[in-house]
């Protein structure tokens, strides 16, 4: 079966009927012509030769023959028939169009193949027959269909698989045999006109679809080799061609073939570029394999598409970016410079409007067409704005999208649309490109410039292979010195020598300097004012001649005419004023242009000098206006006559470079400004410079990188997001600029927390809830009716939930949304649960996703690439208004609000806090904090004003719960604002501090319900947060001190054993003390103290002391029952038996060792002390409770006293502590209630209290007496103990002689017995001795003086 799916004798036969049914057509036309004087002609009438082959084909054709025979037969035996009749000069034309349409029925039928014997000449045959074929003159319809057969068979010649068998020369007379009947048919009809150019097209495309099978061998490059089939010469020959038709009056055709030549038509250019992207679209990046293609495509092609660009009309420009976007997608790795110049000289200067608003709208469609490349940024931005010697193509593109698209108060036209796509798509490549599982510290973004490295010509190849780390970071280091080579040129054009200074503290040059490196600042850095170049460069300075020698040198010269070379060289600056320094720079040009030419025409650098001078002076004089007799060619000749060595330069040589000066100016500008044309000389410049230059980098997206090029559009980019998102009205545009505004955010959660806190900004502008002039009821009309409003806040709460932690200033607009929200009751009743926030390790399974819709449980993970990525269809979906049936138009305008608040999962940012960075949590809690203080919120009611504090207090319990893990380091800012809103003006302590304490108390409980904590930082900060709370206002107590009291029970009784720091403590008791004072919460206070202190388990020696002083603080209340105070003393006089347990076992907290959970910071030294001053604070508090009003409190608090100095022989003082227990206590207390006992002495009335008084101190007296007979050892060891004694003599002698006006008091009645009893234990205790004893004779005294009646008792021998 052959292909045609006939048996192949059937084949044979159907094949014999089609050639005979061709023959007798042929005859048919021949015999019988349609014109009127042959009509009738007998056969002999016609050509004889052409009518016997025709007869002799036919009488073989059914001859008996073999299956498959056709294929194996010489197909000149049935196709020189044809062909003769196709050739010949004597038949009409519609003979030879059905021999024509007969060789086309035998090429579309595969009669034979490459493989037939005799194929190669069969085929050549064909091509030649048809490109010489003869027509007789006829009418033109007639010639029309001939022409159209001629089309048909030349394409169908080089689609057959025989046509693999001609040669280059073949291929190419074919195609300009096409190509000669689209230009005949220009004059003609339509019809045959388009038939042509189709026939070119298809002819194209046959020919270069094979190029990338196409060896390259040494025959391609030998136009005389002989080649077995076509291959690469025919297609340079026709590639070269296709480029000439873009050449305005280049386009050249034989004359003798009747076509003369062709001027400039826009016409030609576009059927030109239509096959040239034909030729690139098949032929691909298979031309890059082929050096002549390539060069011309990067040469010729391109100079052309750069050249005619800014010259042609909107139609030819979108063929030329079509074509340069096809050669970028296939060629780009080659074609470095290329690009730069197209996007810099073409796209940039057109679409910025310098040729109209017809190109301008072509060139912005064609930057937006590259901005839909995968790779286009990441490439454009390495290739280019990375390299110091590159314009900043990324930067310029993006910026001029910016500024094109930027909306103008009339709505969006055309060219602003593109532009906005355009920028839409490069945006979110960046965003789809720059994600990362793990978001970099901000400090992995910075770069160390560190000392001065060469890198003006590194390439990125020496550094490592591409797309590694340290690739990344070496291009972001050229990146970053090419920043900082743009600030140096800004200082430099205003100040040469700050300009140096700055180049050498940036360490862009080394140190000392380097010639080179300066040269190379000179030659590579756009913007330089050239003036400034040229002084430089002509200072007679030694360094100053090394670099202008340097930069000389980086010129080449090799194989340039000296004028092509002095305008590429003389471009760079501009030529100073000075003679001098003239002549010291095109010395040093004439010297580097002879060593790179030193074979050419001249003999000397002299020469070149001499004629380089000429060259200049020439160039003035042709086109200054000022001269006027201009120099003539016999002028210039003559003037440089005997210049080359004393014989003169070829005359020829001469002549050119002044036709060249004449017609084309070396332009000396002196501005640092880019050239709005590509001169011709700057185009030779390129090419030389592209033939060494590094190859474009193909690159995949890198996070640093994909960061950094955003940045350095992201200030215009976010303006125009914003500003079309604030103008547009259109809700396609809306969905578009919003997606492109949270992609946006997607980026610049990576370290730009500036230009995200912009975007929320600017979003809650959006949302309409903040204007401040807009009364509720339009505030919730616009929420409802307007879809901008709700996408904003749908965005702005999405980006906070999925992006939260790069917000930073932000936060405080979207606390200000939030608060509008709840004064609106849009919120949810339970927006979030503080008491039930989630642990942050936490681990909760939920279908729901962070935001709602936006983050379904498919695309959950803060990092995950595909949450990021697939929201922004969910989002435009969810939003989508124009569906009855979707939630939004469902239900009530209220509901509907609702839902929508609902869907943006507010409660989520709060909850999930803990993934957040410190900075971050930071201005959220301090947002909610000052949002609580009432700035920037105005209350219209009090009850408003208790309800907004209470909801950010209760947001920030929530944050905090969150992070409880890391309290310590996020909350000192927070501690600090507490401060800072106690300073604002219009501060009101109530109620932001009565909601902080319960606030506050609430982190306190979960805080010290940790167990095991070993860092003790957050139990300190968040009790100092309290006691600034509370020390606010007074009448702060007044109003919480039920809260405090219960939440400060609930810390003693529940998690006192985790209770760590002294200030806690201190904090807690202290709470007690001043909240158990109100009559409300007395109680509670007592029962709790009595509890702690029954219990004792709780209580340590590093709280004692304030657990002491809350007692001593409670129990002398007046409100006090006196069995609760008494209870309350006599626990405290119990609690020595704690000291004396401590003392015993080495000061060690009770249960420490087996809990850990009262591990204090400070160390275990000075036990005796430590004893010593615990009990000091007790005996203190009781001492002061002896002073109370209540005779039985004063009582009770002296007999506890006494069982305090009682059981404290355990506790082993020293004779200094046993002093200042007398000294700071019982003396204390005695002369105290001695002095108020006189005082009530003085009072009318006060007999009573005055009698109690003086009771209270005959306790204390008696005291007195015992604890002095209690230490009296120790005492009486001591060297002080004669001052003691005296002053226990001294209160007895006071006591005594008491004056209570006419009162008779008890106490001269006891303390002789007092005295005596002291005494007589002295002596028994050998303290008091009569031999030589000082003490004893002053004690003698003193009796004599205190008691007289008991000398004789006491001191019978005195």
């Amino acid at each position: 079966m052959d292909k045609t799916g006939r048996p192949p004798r059937r084949r044979e036969i159907a094949i014999s009927c089609m050639l005979n049914a061709e023959v007798g057509a042929v005859l048919a036309v021949i015999r019988h012509p349609l014109v009127d004087n042959l009509a009738g002609a007998p056969d002999d009438a016609a050509n004889p030769h052409l009518v016997h082959s025709l007869k002799s084909l036919r009488s073989l054709l059914f001859h008996p023959r073999q299956w498959g025979e056709w294929r194996a037969t010489d197909p000149s035996l049935y196709l020189s028939p044809f062909l003769d009749v196709i050739q010949s000069d004597d038949v009409p034309a519609a003979a030879t169009g059905v021999a024509l349409s007969a060789v086309l029925k035998i090429l579309k039928h595969d009669v034979f193949d490459e493989h037939t014997p005799g194929a190669r000449d069969a085929i050549h045959s064909v091509v030649f027959a048809i490109t010489n074929c003869r027509l007789e003159h006829t009418d033109p319809a007639a010639e029309d269909a001939v022409l159209m057969r001629v089309l048909q068979v030349l394409t169908a010649a080089l689609r057959t698989r025989a046509a693999v068998l001609l040669s280059d020369h073949a291929v190419c007379c074919v195609v300009n045999t096409c190509f000669q009947v689209v230009q005949q048919s220009a004059q003609r009809g339509d019809l045959l006109q388009r038939s042509a150019r189709h026939a070119m097209q298809e002819l194209v495309q046959a020919i270069f679809v094979r190029l990338p099978d196409v060896r390259l061998d040494v025959a391609d490059d030998d136009p005389l080799a002989p080649a077995s089939t076509y291959g690469a010469r025919c297609m340079i020959d026709i590639f070269q061609f296709l480029c000439s038709l873009l050449n305005v009056g280049e386009v050249v055709v034989d004359v003798s073939d009747g076509i003369g030549s062709i001027s400039y038509d826009e016409d030609v250019q576009l059927f030109a570029l239509v096959l040239i992207n034909s030729a690139i679209e098949l032929g691909g990046d298979a031309i890059g394999k082929h050096p002549k293609i390539l060069g011309i495509v990067q040469d010729d092609l391109f100079h052309h598409l750069i050249h005619y660009s800014t010259h042609s009309s909107p139609l030819v420009l979108s063929m030329i970016c079509s074509t340069v976007l096809h050669l970028y997608n296939f060629l780009r790795r080659c074609l470095r410079l290329q690009l730069e110049a197209f996007f810099t000289y073409v796209l940039s200067r057109i679409a910025d409007g310098s040729s109209g608003v017809h190109l301008q709208e072509v060139a912005v469609e064609g930057i937006a067409g590259f901005c839909h490349q995968p790779n286009f940024v990441i490439e454009t931005y390495v290739n280019y704005d990375c390299d110091p010697m590159r314009h900043n193509v990324f930067e310029e593109l993006g910026k001029l999208l910016c500024k094109i698209a930027f909306p103008a108060p009339s709505p969006m036209s055309t060219m602003q649309t593109q532009a906005f796509e355009g920028l839409v798509a490069l945006i979110s490549t960046i965003a789809d490109n720059i994600e990362v599982d793990h978001i970099p510290a901000r400090e992995a973004y910075n770069i160390d410039a560190g000392d001065y490295k060469p890198f003006w010509l590194t390439k990125s190849g020496e550094s490592s292979s591409v797309n590694s780390d340290s690739w990344v970071e070496f291009m972001r280091m050229r990146k970053m010195k090419k920043k900082k080579i743009m600030i140096a040129a800004n200082h430099y054009n205003r100040d040469d020598k700050k300009g140096i200074d700055f180049l050498k503290i940036a360490n862009l040059v080394p140190n000392p300097p380097d010639p080179t490196s300066f040269a190379y600042f000179f030659r590579y850095t756009p913007g330089l004012d050239k003036n400034s170049i040229g002084d430089f460069l002509g200072d007679p300075d030694d360094f100053n001649i090394q670099v202008l020698k340097e930069f000389t040198g980086t010129f080449h010269f090799e194989r340039v005419l000296l004028d092509t070379a002095l305008r590429s060289y003389l471009e760079t600056f501009r030529l100073p004023g000075e003679s001098q320094k003239i002549h010291r720079i095109i010395e040093a040009f004439a010297d580097q242009f002879y060593e790179q030419n030193s074979l050419g025409a001249f003999a000397s650098k002299d020469a070149v000098l001499i004629l380089s001078y000429s060259l200049i002076m020439l160039n003035t004089d042709q086109h200054n206006p000022q001269v006027k007799k201009k120099m003539t060619e016999e002028d210039f000749i003559r003037n440089n006559r005997a210049i080359n060595g004393g014989m003169d330069l070829p005359r020829e040589y001469l002549s050119e470079l002044f036709h060249s000066i004449s017609t084309h100016e070396i332009k000396l500008s002196g501005t640092g400004g880019s050239p709005v044309e590509l001169s011709s000389a700057q185009w030779n410049d390129l090419i030389k410079s592209s033939r060494v230059v590094e190859p474009f980098i193909q690159c995949d997206y890198k996070h640093k990188l994909s960061r950094e090029a955003f940045v350095v559009i992201s200030g215009p980019a976010v303006a125009t997001f914003i500003a079309i998102f604030e103008q547009a009205d259109d809700e396609e545009l809306l969905h578009e600029s919003l997606e492109g505004l949270i992609s946006i955010a997607r980026i610049a959660r990576y370290g730009l927390e500036d230009v995200l806190d912009q975007l929320l900004s600017c979003f809650c502008k959006f949302t309409g809830i903040l204007n401040p002039y807009a009364t509720v009821e339009e505030t919730l009309l616009t929420f409802s009716n307007e879809v901008k409003p709700r996408m904003a806040t749908l965005a702005l709460f999405t980006i906070a939930n999925k992006f939260g932690d790069s917000i930073r200033g932000a936060w405080k607009n979207m606390i200000d949304c939030l608060l509008k929200l709840k004064r609106l009751k849009l919120l949810p009743q339970s927006l979030i649960e503080p008491d039930n926030a989630p642990a942050p390790d936490s681990r909760t399974s939920s279908n729901r996703g962070e935001s709602g819709v936006i983050f379904p449980a498919s695309h959950r993970g803060a990092n995950s690439k595909q949450s990021v990525s697939g929201f922004i269809g969910r989002f435009s979906q969810f939003l989508s208004l124009d569906n009855n049936d979707t939630m939004l138009n469902f239900g009530s305008e209220f509901e509907n609000n609702l839902k929508i608040i609902q869907q943006c999962q507010i409660g989520d940012i709060f909850t999930k806090s803990n993934k957040f960075p410190d900075e971050s949590l930071q201005n959220l809690g301090r947002a909610l904090i000052f949002a609580a203080a009432g700035k920037g919120q105005k209350f219209s009611t009090p009850v408003e004003e208790e309800e907004i504090v209470t909801f950010c207090w209760d947001l920030l319990v929530t944050i905090a719960l969150v992070n409880i893990h890391r309290f310590a380091s996020f909350w000192p800012q927070l501690h600090e604002s507490f401060a800072i809103v106690s300073q604002f003006p219009l501060f009101s302590p109530c109620p932001f501090a009565e909601k902080a304490i319960t606030a506050l108390f609430k982190i306190a409980i979960k805080l010290t319900s940790l167990p095991s904590r070993l860092d003790k930082a957050p139990e300190e900060l968040i009790f100092k947060s309290i006691n600034l709370m509370w020390k606010l206002d007074k009448e702060i107590l007044d109003t919480c001190c039920e809260s405090i009291m219960d939440s400060t029970i609930v810390i003693l009784n529940e998690n006192g054993k985790n209770v760590q720091t002294i200030f806690g403590w201190k904090t807690l008791f202290h709470l007690l003390n001043v909240s158990g004072r109100h009559p409300e919460t007395f109680d509670q206070g007592v029962e709790a103290l009595i509890k702690l202190m029954s219990e004792g388990t709780n209580i340590n020696r590093h709280n004692y002391a304030f657990c002491i002083e809350a007692a001593f603080g409670l129990a002398t209340l007046k409100i006090s029952p006196l069995e609760k105070s008494s209870k309350i003393l006599s626990l405290m006089a119990e609690t020595v038996n704690l000291l004396v347990q401590w003392h015993n076992s080495g000061y060690s907290d009770p249960g420490s060792s087996s809990s850990g959970s009262n591990s204090f910071e400070e160390p275990q030294k000075g036990g005796s002390n430590l004893a010593a001053n615990l009990f000091m604070k007790l005996v203190e508090a009781l001492r002061k409770t002896s002073l109370v009003r209540r005779e039985e409190i004063r009582n009770q608090a002296i007999l506890e006293l006494g069982k305090c100095f009682a059981a404290a022989q355990g506790l082993d003082f020293a004779s200094v502590t046993c002093f200042s227990c007398f000294n700071l206590v019982i003396f204390a207390m005695a002369d105290d209630l001695h002095e108020k006992m006189l005082e009530y002495s003085r009072r009318e009335n006060s007999e009573r209290e005055m009698r109690s008084m003086e009771g209270t101190l005959k306790l204390a007296m008696e005291l007195l007496v015992e604890v002095f007979l209690q230490f009296l050892v120790p005492l009486s060891q001591s060297p002080g103990f004669r001052t003691f004694w005296l002053g226990m003599l001294r209160r007895m002698d006071t006591c005594m002689k008491e004056d209570l006006g006419d009162h008779v008091g008890i106490l001269p009645e006891i303390v002789p017995a007092l005295l005596k009893k002291m005494i007589v234990e002295m002596k028994e205790k050998e303290v008091l001795v009569q031999a030589e004893n000082e003490l004893w004779e002053i004690t003698n005294i003193q009796i004599q003086w205190i008691a007289p009646s008991l000398k004789d008792e006491l001191f019978p021998d005195e």
